[in-house]
């Protein structure tokens, strides 16, 4: 721990650095890869949705209960006359989803499972949930989410500027089509409880996002004042003395994400977690790497563009090939390039001597002659 803190001080003060910036067409390649393969799967797979967006019946046996999950998917299938979603709980029970079923058919399918289960109807617990329920959910997290986007874009723009509620913007769409692409490939059910994931994740990616372009910020104050950084390199320091604390920050989020995940749902059988953990830990990974990689490289490029720093850039290469040069000079000759200036060129470089007075009317009476 003494060496990782160690690492973020020298970080912070800026005694070594990985040159973010200077590889970012790495990463914009990795981010569009990642991003074309989720909407792929997006676009095969497509999403699995849960009853309380498509509408159906969800059935919970008695705890304990003896039958197998294959049994179970097997009994609900022929009873319903199609596909059926089976998960074993924690408690023993089993929770059967059929999507597309009226009270009428869920009655039929209750008592056919009971038969099947060799139970009591009555032990059997059935919920039907419509699907214009389904709907309006839809329509409020679609409404919430263009609301938040709306609000993060003004607020970094008047906070910042709208340079970087752009990347902003940028880094979030990023997170979420992962995310939802994650979902897509892997299957999992989407719930209510998913896209409270997903908007709960917006705030962490943003919260990365916001550290580094306060930093920014900061060391950017009266840049085109001085010949020795570029807005690039600037940034690359920003994102170097907040890369501990990113990490930091990130891991110790994804650790009670992840025992959400692998061991109540994975370990213990809760899989109702699962709608939630999955996309927490997918979206806050995918935060913490667009927030480095994306939101503050892209903010580099569209700042390097303006002509106040294209000609920050020009003067600081300038200067740079000055010294390496003068550098070479005096590593190939042993002197100082200015020491072998002949002695009229140092006159020239040097400051300018007044010509004296001549004394041009000097004891001369004023006024007119006689």
């Amino acid at each position: 721990m003494s060496k990782l803190g160690n690492l973020g001080a020298r970080l912070h003060r800026g005694e070594i650095s990985y040159d973010f910036i200077g590889h970012r067409k790495i990463w914009y390649g990795i981010s569009i890869l990642i991003t074309i393969t989720a909407i792929l799967g997006l676009g095969v797979r497509g999403l699995n949705m849960g009853i309380d967006f498509q509408g159906g019946a969800v059935f919970t046996t008695a705890k304990n209960s003896s039958v197998s999950v294959s049994q179970a998917e097997t009994a609900a299938e022929e009873a319903a006359g199609h596909e059926a979603l089976v998960q074993k709980l924690g408690d023993g029970s089993l929770r059967i989803q059929i999507a597309g079923m009226d009270t009428q058919q869920s009655d039929k399918v209750k008592n056919a499972l009971a038969e099947d289960f060799d139970v009591d109807p009555e032990t059997i617990a059935a919920d039907l949930v419509g699907p214009s329920w389904g709907d309006q959910i839809a329509n409020k997290a679609w409404q919430g989410l263009a609301i938040f986007m709306v609000l993060v874009v003004i607020y970094l723009a008047i906070a910042f500027e709208w340079r970087m509620a752009i990347a902003a913007l940028v880094a979030l769409v990023h997170d979420i089509t992962i995310t939802v692409g994650i979902y897509a490939l892997v299957g999992f059910e989407v719930t209510p409880g998913t896209v409270i994931g997903l908007l709960t994740i917006l705030g962490y990616s943003l919260y990365d996002t916001v550290v580094v372009f306060d930093s920014l910020k900061e060391q950017t104050k009266d840049l085109t004042k001085q010949t020795r950084f570029t807005y690039s390199e600037i940034a690359n320091r920003s994102i170097n003395s907040t890369l501990v604390r990113s990490i930091n920050t990130t891991v110790v989020a994804l650790l009670p994400v992840a025992g959400l995940l692998f061991i109540g749902g994975g370990v213990l059988g809760a899989g109702t977690l699962n709608d939630i953990s999955l996309s927490l830990f997918v979206g806050l990974a995918a935060g913490a790497y667009s927030s480095i990689f994306i939101a503050t490289p892209l903010v580099a490029d569209l700042k390097e563009r303006e002509p106040q720093f294209k000609a920050l850039k020009k003067r600081v290469l300038a200067k740079r090939a000055q010294a390496a040069a003068d550098e070479e000079y005096t590593e190939s000759r042993g002197t100082d390039p200015r020491e072998d200036l002949p002695e009229d060129a140092a006159a020239v470089v040097g400051p300018r001597t007044q010509p004296a007075s001549r004394g041009r009317g000097r004891g001369r009476p004023s006024g007119k002659r006689r």
